[in-house]
């Protein structure tokens, strides 16, 4: 009776926990979502109403907006380039430190890593005076290789794990049958990690989206990113409340629709390294 008696209680409390949890992490993007039906006058009004005439007005607005469909465009170039050179240059990178003893090897791993901690604001103006004198400033191409800062790192570290995850007797079977590595790691490595590759390609994709300050600085009217086409909503005297909401909601579809359609891969990916490692 008591072992019942504390599990029934235990499971109330972890609902309870979870429902806690639940609330604080999804009303903002409930109440962005509210915001974005609402007037201007339903907005502002004191106290907030949760019960009101819904309008499509701040979506017309937002989408009739040319510039805004531009920043959307700039970001998914970006992001998608961003997350395309990382793979090319990430996964091998992974590989040889999963696979591979040599000097320095842990020194260069934790340079890579390194790179995610270093703070955005530190090196931001060095590399505006680099972007200037590279003409790389207000480009595709520049924001696409400084966005690999962001994501590089990140798939490194990842993939890293997912290759060590893999039984080495696959591949010394290969090598016995006079496999080089080239073959060895485009027909049996990347076949078998690719849930995890897909896991690292959707979270470098949402860093990317995300980014700001690097959008900001470096890039220009041509090349702003998303993130960056919010702050249009916000004037010295007054915020257009409504179409930022909207424009927030437009600018989180791509992310939550990503991930729906990978999200077997994602958690497959996610927990490669504990399935493997038992």
């Amino acid at each position: 009776m008591t072992q019942k008696s504390s599990f029934t209680i235990g499971n109330v409390a972890y609902w309870i926990a979870f429902a806690v949890f639940a609330i604080f992490t999804l009303f903002p993007l409930f109440w962005v979502g509210l915001m974005s039906l609402k007037t201007n006058v339903d907005i502002i009004a004191v106290p907030p109403k949760f019960f009101f005439t819904p309008t499509l007005d701040n979506f017309r607005e937002v989408l009739g907006q040319g510039d805004f469909l531009n920043y959307y465009r700039n970001t998914f170039i970006i992001a998608a380039g961003a997350v395309a050179l990382t793979l090319v240059v990430g996964t091998p990178a992974a590989y040889v430190l999963a696979r591979y003893d040599f000097k320095f090897k842990e020194d260069l791993a934790f340079t890579f890593l390194s790179f995610r901690f270093a703070p955005e604001l530190a090196v931001i103006i060095p590399l505006f005076v680099i972007f200037q004198q590279l003409k790389l400033y207000d480009s595709y191409l520049g924001l696409i290789l400084i966005y690999q800062a962001i994501t590089l790192p990140l798939l490194i570290w990842l993939m890293r794990g997912y290759f060590e995850d893999v039984p080495k007797d696959i591949e010394q079977a290969a090598k016995v049958d006079g496999a080089g590595f080239w073959e060895i790691f485009t027909r049996i490595a990347i076949p078998l990690v690719l849930p995890g590759i897909a896991a690292a390609a959707v979270l470098a994709f949402i860093f990317s989206w995300n980014a700001m300050v690097f959008g900001l600085v470096l890039g220009g009217r041509e090349t702003y990113p998303v993130t960056i086409g919010l702050l249009g909503y916000m004037g010295y005297q007054n915020v257009d409340w409504g179409p930022m909401a909207a424009a927030t909601i437009v600018t989180i579809v791509p992310e939550f629709i990503l991930a729906s359609f990978v999200l077997r891969s994602l958690v497959r990916g996610l927990t490669f390294g504990a399935v493997h490692g038992g």
